[in-house]
């Protein structure tokens, strides 16, 4: 479950006040709204990119407002993909296993059963700059699942992809609703998005959150 309570969140001479909604555990939520709307910035708060100056964010009951995000347990897909460039898609998607001090075996386990998952296993020894936008975002797809997260926080994860590419990486988080057990914030700006995949569809519009039939 993501629960946000009266969230108060400031950059510079931006500000949102009294943002609340839910997301049920197990539920693909979808944030609609128009760009420079704050869609991203309430992303990062509940990711803990981002201090907020009141109110509360629970992630399956537990309070993380001021947590940090190592200690809040999701995963994160930003908008630019933002893998790391020096990495082979292999490491990418080892990275968060390792940090964690996993064992090596099982770390091979986890990548090849994702690389498979997201048919992305003859990418496992290439680098990022040469991967296309559509194989690139399948990649940061893997490395936020790897450590199986309870949570999984999207933006725009479909936003720089042309329209086959799109709705390829749709119908793989269609499978991602499906078969993971994993409660979903994904921000967007497009209807047919939120259309096809959302469950929970909230409309962020002059501050305010409300949600869409």
């Amino acid at each position: 479950m993501i629960a946000v309570e009266n969230l108060r969140l400031r950059q510079g001479a931006f500000a949102l006040e009294g943002i609340s909604f839910t997301i049920p555990t197990g539920r693909y939520g979808v944030l609609m709204g128009k760009t420079g709307s704050g869609k991203t910035t309430i992303l990062e708060a509940v990711a803990g990119l981002r201090s907020v100056s009141g109110g509360r964010i629970l992630l399956d009951g537990r309070d993380i407002t001021h947590a940090t995000p190592a200690a809040r347990g999701v995963g994160y897909v930003p908008q630019d993909a933002a893998l790391f460039r020096s990495m082979t898609v292999r490491d990418n998607l080892a990275f968060a296993l390792r940090i964690r001090k996993e064992r090596r075996d099982a770390i091979e386990r986890r990548v090849n059963e994702l690389a498979e998952w997201l048919d992305i296993a003859p990418l496992l020894v290439r680098f990022p700059h040469g991967l296309s936008g559509g194989e690139a975002q399948r990649v940061a797809l893997g490395r936020a699942l790897a450590c199986r997260p309870c949570i999984l926080l999207l933006d725009e994860p479909l936003s720089s992809l042309d329209e086959d590419t799109r709705d390829q990486m749709t119908a793989l988080l269609v499978k991602v609703k499906q078969a993971h057990l994993v409660t979903v914030l994904h921000v967007t700006h497009n209807r047919r998005e939120a259309t096809q995949l959302g469950d929970v569809r909230l409309r962020l519009e002059a501050g305010k959150i409300a949600a869409e039939s």
